[in-house]
């Protein structure tokens, strides 16, 4: 008896994936086992960084903090004590943000904290 192979799907899974790499360098766009890796690595790196960004994020909203809280004569580290020791509840994401376009609040909830 011959072998049976779903050739429909598996074509269909080779298209696929070659439709995801198009706009890639060279054979990672056309060859199907450089292609498959290339796309699966691209998969991982995806992974990782949508973490990543989390973190990076994070950094840069702390150093805009430090860098408008240096301007009310505190460092980040005394200013979040001092917000937390006075019950206020803001995150650092929301805080970047007064301290970018919004100085005159910014410079409420220091006065406030002091």
């Amino acid at each position: 008896m011959p072998r049976s192979v779903n050739h429909v799907a598996s074509k269909a899974k080779r298209t696929r994936i070659l439709k995801k790499t198009k706009g890639y360098f060279g054979a990672r766009k056309n060859v199907w086992t450089v292609a498959k890796n290339t796309y699966e690595k691209g998969l991982t790196y995806a992974y990782r960084d949508r973490r990543n960004k989390k973190r990076n994020f994070r950094a840069l909203w702390i150093q805009r903090i430090n860098a408008a809280a240096r301007q009310y004569e505190m460092s980040y580290s005394q200013l979040m004590g001092a917000l937390h020791k006075a019950g206020i509840e803001i995150n650092r994401k929301v805080l970047a943000d007064l301290a970018m376009n919004n100085e005159a609040a910014f410079k409420a909830i220091v006065e406030k904290v002091k």
